[in-house]
């Protein structure tokens, strides 16, 4: 017997609903043949949504039932909730493994000797560098969660605004090669006074709080992540330190 369902979803020139696509793409993958109508216009859409007494689109329905939207469409197949809900280490997983392959790439093309240590110093400075980037994408978000657990933001508000330049600072700064002298005390200080504040704040005081290091609107727990970032920054500071002395 043929699956067969209807989808009314919106599709005009101003506007395609994404909804509508992901719930054409669902019921084509479920095995369904779709008998797909395109509300073309706003007016054809209310009087669609008057009609049938819903007040949103896409609607699916199937055997003569409606089922709803795509959560609603999603709930009938038995699958979870679309998108990424919840705590995660989504993103922070994906900065690291890009940086590492970034590392890997880079050393594999120009590096002649000293592969590992080389890979490890491209693998730190393009991690801080696009953690960076996180956090500058939106710097009030970043300081909202940052100054909730910093130590050094909690008394000054503007070094949370201050920290993210930093880090692009120390990572870019070692890429270019630029004299342990300038670049490893700004990486040392951050990393020292981050590490202590995420070791006060979630292993002493016991606080469940979000980590902003990947920008303020994550949902990485504060923890391990955040600590490691800074024991990266702390260790890098003073390689760099150490290796402008010989």
């Amino acid at each position: 017997m043929e699956l067969r369902a209807k989808l009314y979803r919106m599709h005009t020139d101003e506007h395609i609903c994404p909804y509508g696509l992901r719930s054409k793409d669902l019921l084509k993958r479920e095995g369904y043949q779709v008998e797909d109508h395109k509300l073309a216009s706003r007016e054809e859409t209310d009087k669609f949504k008057n009609e049938h007494e819903v007040e949103t689109t896409p609607q699916t329905f199937i055997n003569g039932e409606r089922i709803g939207g795509y959560d609603d469409l999603r709930e009938y197949f038995d699958l979870g909730e679309a998108g990424q809900t919840g705590t995660t280490y989504t993103p922070v997983i994906a900065i690291f493994s890009v940086a590492l392959l970034m590392a890997l790439a880079i050393a594999y093309a120009f590096v002649q000797s000293n592969f590992f240590i080389q890979v490890i110093e491209l693998f730190v400075a393009f991690s801080m560098s696009l953690l960076a980037i996180q956090k500058l994408k939106d710097l009030y978000s970043f300081t909202n969660s940052f100054i909730t657990y910093d130590l050094l933001a909690m008394r000054n508000i503007r070094y949370g605004y201050i920290y993210p330049f930093a880090e692009a600072f120390a990572g870019i700064g070692m890429l270019a090669g630029l004299s342990g002298y300038l670049v490893g005390p700004v990486s040392l200080f951050i990393g020292t006074v981050g590490a202590v504040s995420v070791f006060k704040a979630v292993y002493i005081d016991k606080r469940e709080l979000k980590c902003a290091c990947v920008g303020g609107d994550s949902n990485v727990p504060l923890g391990i992540v955040s600590l490691t970032e800074n024991l990266f920054m702390i260790a890098a500071g003073l390689w760099m330190l150490s290796t402008a002395m010989i």
